[in-house]
């Protein structure tokens, strides 16, 4: 009778210390069921079980203490009903110090801890609630930046047709450009220069310039060219409209009131081919002076002008196009959602210098003298295989007086709002930010959200 007595005791004993183990959570308990003998978590020992939480460390891994600070390896279970439950080193049980925020871990010492768990919980739960807030207000604003990001791709895609399009026909008037002044070019050097001043004789090939020339302006066909002749044919180089007067005439034939064509040659064909103050009237389509027949120096001038004008054109609508293309090559996401930061950069003030962040550019650094240093220039997209967009790399910088070159990681992050947070530098030369957008928002995050173990 008194051993029947001794084991129901035991037993007894053994059922209502099961369900009041202090230290273990709900997924330990099968370990601490009512028996006899407790075994040791990691299979090392069989102790009784009333050597549970005496306070005297039986097990090597600490697994019959859970309740007290007696093993150096052991781990109390914090309830914290209310807020999140978490474990504590042992041996800060019966510290002085509440570690549990339900205090459950000063069961036993001269410490009143208040049981905030409700409070933290309540504070938790307010901020997991703005999170999951914020969460929904930056899908929703990435989901209009994805429309607009598809919207803007394709008017770049569109906008380097027509440049495409702008260059075939520039090019094409380039081409024609170039031919006509190569061909003034040649008609330039097959034309007879004028004779000089002092030389009678008319070079083979020019007598007919000279005397088409004489004959423009002889009107009436006598073989001479008088006062009223010049005053109908020729005019001021800056002032066409004005009729010469006659003294101005007769100064041009010399003094005298007429000219035939062996003077001409040698006095008023010199002052008309020599680009002076006067020239020949325009006689549509005639052979005029101071021409390189059939192209006037004039014309030559211009078609070198247009020529220069159309280089240029064509110049920097390909330059365009190159810088077009070199942007729509980049990385935006799998719906162009990143496209907006293209062109937009976002500074920060962290004590004495601005940070600058130009999303697939380069990030700079300004000193309040300053001086600019560049940190890195647009790499690639180095996250995680699960979030591939999560973090940017600009790399070769400006060089590091510790050798190498400067370099920023960019992490992105779910925001309400696109800006640039933080800067640091952990190491030298190598720069973190963290930078916030709604098109870094994550549907996952919302599902991790609901299973809070709040």
């Amino acid at each position: 009778m008194h051993f029947h007595m001794i084991i129901v005791a035991v037993f007894w004993f053994g059922f209502v210390d099961s369900r009041k183990i202090r230290g273990i959570s709900s997924s330990y308990k099968r370990f601490f069921r009512e028996r006899k003998s407790f075994l040791c978590i990691d299979g090392s020992k069989i102790i009784p079980f009333e050597q549970v939480n005496d306070d005297y460390c039986d097990c090597e891994d600490g697994s019959d203490e859970p309740g007290t600070s007696a093993c150096p390896q052991g781990r109390f279970y914090c309830t914290n009903l209310g807020f999140r439950p978490h474990y504590i080193p042992s041996s800060r049980v019966n510290d002085g110090i509440c570690d549990c925020c339900d205090a459950s871990d000063e069961y036993n010492s001269h410490a009143h801890c208040q049981n905030a768990c409700w409070n933290l919980g309540q504070r938790e739960r307010a901020y997991v609630e703005g999170q999951m807030r914020t969460l929904d207000e930056g899908l929703q604003l990435k989901q209009q930046l994805i429309e607009e990001g598809v919207l803007l791709w394709r008017e770049k895609q569109a906008q380097l047709r027509e440049l495409q399009q702008v260059a075939e026909d520039l090019q094409t008037k380039l081409e024609e450009r170039r031919s006509r002044k190569q061909e003034a070019d040649r008609l330039k050097e097959q034309t007879p220069r004028p004779p000089e001043a002092g030389d009678g004789r008319l070079f083979r090939g020019q007598n007919s310039t000279v005397t088409g020339t004489f004959k423009l302006l002889d009107s009436n066909k006598d073989g001479s060219i008088t006062v009223d002749e010049v005053q109908a044919k020729v005019a001021l180089v800056h002032d066409e409209e004005r009729v010469l007067s006659e003294d101005e005439a007769v100064a041009l034939l010399g003094g005298d009131h007429q000219m035939d064509l062996t003077t001409f040659q040698h006095t008023l064909w010199d002052i008309l081919t020599n680009g002076g103050r006067v020239k020949i009237k325009d006689t549509h389509g005639a052979p005029g002076v101071g021409e390189d027949p059939p192209l006037k120096v004039a014309d030559r001038e211009w078609e070198a002008t247009n020529l220069k004008k159309v280089e240029e054109a064509y110049d920097t609508v390909n330059m365009e196009i190159s810088d077009l293309r070199e942007k729509l090559a980049i990385d935006y996401g799998p719906d162009w959602e990143f496209l907006f930061l293209n062109s937009q950069c976002y500074k920060l003030k962290v004590y004495e210098y601005t940070y600058t962040l130009c999303p697939f550019n380069q990030v700079t650094q300004q000193s309040t003298a300053g001086t600019e240093v560049s940190l890195g220039r647009w790499g690639m997209w180095e996250g995680p295989p699960k979030n591939q967009y999560g973090r940017m790399v600009y790399e070769n910088g400006e060089p590091c007086w510790q050798g190498g070159s400067r370099s920023t990681t960019v992490t992105l992050t779910c925001g309400t709002e696109t800006a640039l947070r933080s800067v640091k530098e952990p190491s030298k030369c190598q720069y973190i930010m963290d930078f916030q957008t709604p098109v870094a928002c994550q549907p996952v995050l919302k599902q991790r959200g609901i299973h809070s173990e709040l």
